[in-house]
């Protein structure tokens, strides 16, 4: 008798769409008749004729989730759109505590398909890219935006690429855009005033060395910082400019997507002791090239040629501004350019990991031998030391906290009127138990001198968490992203997260939790935040999950959070963790 032949695997290419309702625990036990009743409606009279109108097939469904699957990318993008729209006008006519918002992921791919079900890698990532999106928002891979592009009436926003829980590969994930309303809020559109703006690109490394990548990208911001010294122009923060690096940009669409009429973008040739510098300033709006210029010279020069390429765009764009304010105030932080170059290091290796901290410090402690007074890498420095007590990555408490309350101080004394240095020292001192009003006052006073420092705005914003005021803090971490509209990830939305708790916000701090950890899987705190949200909205399974993530992390659950100058506060957080971690309330 011949064996029998196995069954053979139906395959097929879909997009995959998978939603979720936000919030939806925090929903039902505010109300559970009522919004299963509206949530039946929505199904009925939006989101299934939705979904039949661009050929889609409802695959499962849960209680809050939703899996369909669609032949065609631009019909599933469309319908996902639609979608978000109809509910969002849909919502405005309910009461905040009623509206149902979803979060819609799409990705494409090879999927197995058995007895109606579909499964694989393909369906698995549209479930991750789901997980990433704002209420009201949509997030697509690469190969969907691909698609898509060009085709829809929708801008794509690149937030990075995202490791998504249990997919081995990295995935670059994109944000839909102007997809209604609701989408509109998760991604607002810049409303500028009529002063002159601008967004600065990340330069070329022209020097066929990867290596220096961190002394080009410092460069840039050393422009930024001097174009944001002038008064009256409103300069878009790094942060944002900074997600086209390594890309092909359309200047006309990235100035729509930031609010701004003016882009800078250039290149830096370093060759041993030699730089150059090239820029050429755009009109956003039209597309023609508006000035271009070379700087030839020695390293030796380099903050001069800093200097003027500040002050030559400054000139272009309207020769009425004060190009002179661009010159530092406090003069210039170093004339020693290794420490310059070990500083640069250190700034780019804090942003990239906080796993990457300690050697960070290890470098602007070299630049700080070099240079004493050295203002930027004194507070910078001190900014290492808190942020290992904050990450419980510190081998010596007390010796990291003495250290790190030195060097602010120091910061603070070489300071003058420099805003970066202003705000940072009082970053960290604020963390080392000095008096929080007196750090959010010098906080002030930075932004008072530069009113375009987004940094600045959100370090005050995370001061007013410290100090128990977090619906205050989330106006100035607002305030931030007005300035930077691309920094929806990292520490900011970390902290807006966390300003929702405080408030007990729980089901809305929750996805912007989620995806911090998926933007740096090496920083403590939000794995923190999110198993209290978990803990305190009942879902204890998700909540010890979350704490055996951290574990991973850290050895430390339950930290020091004498930062929290609320004992309300302190005591939501650790009951939350001692809950989740099994310790009890």
């Amino acid at each position: 008798m011949e064996p029998k032949a196995p069954a053979r695997v139906e395959r097929r290419l879909a997009a995959i769409l998978a939603a979720d309702v936000a919030g939806y625990s925090r929903l039902i036990e505010a109300d559970e008749e009522g919004t299963l009743g509206r949530l039946k409606a929505l199904r009925a009279e939006v989101i299934g004729p939705k979904i039949a109108s661009h050929h889609g097939r409802i695959v499962k469904t849960s209680g809050d989730g939703l899996l369909v699957e669609f032949a065609s990318v631009v019909d599933a993008v469309r319908c996902a759109a639609e979608m978000q729209t109809a509910i969002a006008e849909n919502n405005a006519r309910s009461p905040p505590e009623h509206r149902i918002e979803l979060r819609i992921g799409i990705n494409v791919g090879d999927v197995v398909v058995e007895d109606g079900d579909i499964f694989g890698d393909g369906v698995n990532v549209a479930a991750r890219l789901e997980g990433l999106a704002e209420p009201g928002g949509i997030c697509v891979s690469a190969r969907v935006r691909e698609d898509a592009t060009g085709r829809l009436d929708l801008a794509f926003e690149d937030i990075g690429e995202q490791a998504l829980k249990n997919i081995a590969r990295p995935v670059r994930v994109y944000r839909a855009i102007d997809a209604g309303s609701a989408l509109a809020r998760a991604s607002p559109a810049l409303t500028l005033s009529g002063e002159p703006s601008i967004a600065v690109f990340p330069f070329q490394n022209m020097s066929g060395d990867p290596e220096q990548e961190y002394f080009v990208d410092g460069m840039v911001e050393e422009i930024i910082t001097a174009l944001s010294r002038i008064r009256r122009l409103f300069v878009i923060a790094r942060n944002s400019s900074f997600t086209h690096k390594g890309q092909a940009v359309d200047v006309k669409r990235v100035g729509r997507e930031l609010g701004v009429p003016y882009v800078l973008e250039g290149s830096v040739r370093k060759a041993g002791n030699r730089v150059r510098i090239t820029g050429q300033l755009i009109d956003a709006i039209s597309g023609k090239h508006l000035w271009a210029d070379r700087f030839d010279g020695f390293l030796e020069n380099i903050f001069d040629f800093q200097d003027n390429v500040a002050s030559s765009v400054a000139g272009v764009i309207e020769p009425a501004l004060q190009a002179a304010e661009t010159a530092r105030s406090a003069g210039r932080p170093t004339a020693d350019l290794t420490a310059y170059d070990l500083y640069l290091r250190a700034y780019a290796m804090y942003l990239s990991s906080a796993r990457r901290i300690p050697e960070a410090r290890r470098l602007l402690e070299q630049a700080i031998v070099r240079d004493p007074d050295y203002g930027p890498a004194l507070a910078w420095a001190a900014v290492c030391c808190f942020r290992l007590l904050l990450d419980d990555r510190s081998q010596d408490r007390e010796a990291d906290r003495l250290e790190g309350l030195g060097l602010a101080r120091r910061a603070l004394e070489v300071a003058g009127d420099d805003p970066g240095i202003l705000a940072d020292a009082a970053f960290a001192l604020a963390y080392f138990d000095e008096d929080i009003g007196a750090m959010m006052a010098l906080v002030d006073h930075a932004l008072a001198l530069n009113p375009n420092f987004a940094r600045g705005w959100h370090i005050s914003g995370v001061l007013r968490i410290w100090a128990g005021e977090p619906d205050n803090a989330i106006g100035h971490l607002e305030a931030a992203l007005r300035l930077s509209p691309r920094a929806r990830v990292g520490a900011s939305l970390f902290n807006i997260g966390a300003a929702h708790f405080f408030s007990r916000r729980f089901g809305e701090a929750v996805p912007k939790l989620l995806f911090v950890i998926q933007e740096d899987p090496s920083f403590p705190l939000p794995y923190r935040y999110l198993a209290a949200c978990y803990a305190h909205m009942g879902r204890l399974d998700e909540a010890r999950d979350i704490v055996r993530r951290l574990r991973a992390v850290t050895t430390v659950v339950v930290p020091d959070a004498s930062y929290l100058r609320n004992p309300e506060h302190r005591e939501l957080l650790l009951s939350g963790l001692r809950l989740a971690s099994g310790e009890g309330a």
